[in-house]
């Protein structure tokens, strides 16, 4: 049964769609720096994991605005994916885009995980 973005739409899972909603556009922001910076930025194993995370958390958003049955294993897919990608970018401690894009994912990470209990 699909419901309406307006109804049934908790507290937990508005947080939940901001805090996908900043970690795709900070995934995608940081991809387009690294980009930019070149050398050790352009690992591929790390943007890889960007743009899936990116991918994710818009997918995720999409779930939940569909009232999806599939919303909780995608958010906790979604949390898993954001930590990982947090890992990868907490690996270029040292630069301060990374780290904001790790404080990111780890946000989302954590709201996603709260929507574990919720029911579709």
């Amino acid at each position: 049964m699909m419901m309406m973005m307006t109804e049934s739409m908790t507290s937990e899972m508005q947080t939940c769609m901001n805090a996908c909603m900043e970690c795709h556009k900070m995934c995608m922001e940081t991809m387009t720096y690294c980009m930019s910076k070149g050398g050790k930025h352009m690992d591929t194993s790390m943007m890889g994991m960007m743009r899936d995370c990116s991918e994710m958390c818009m997918m995720c958003m999409n779930m939940m605005m569909g009232g999806s049955e599939f919303m909780g294993r995608t958010c906790m897919l979604c949390a898993e994916m954001c930590d990982r990608c947090a890992m990868a970018c907490e690996k270029m401690s040292d630069d301060s885009k990374m780290m904001e894009c790790a404080a990111a994912c780890r946000k989302c990470a954590e709201a996603c995980r709260s929507m574990q209990m919720m029911p579709a």
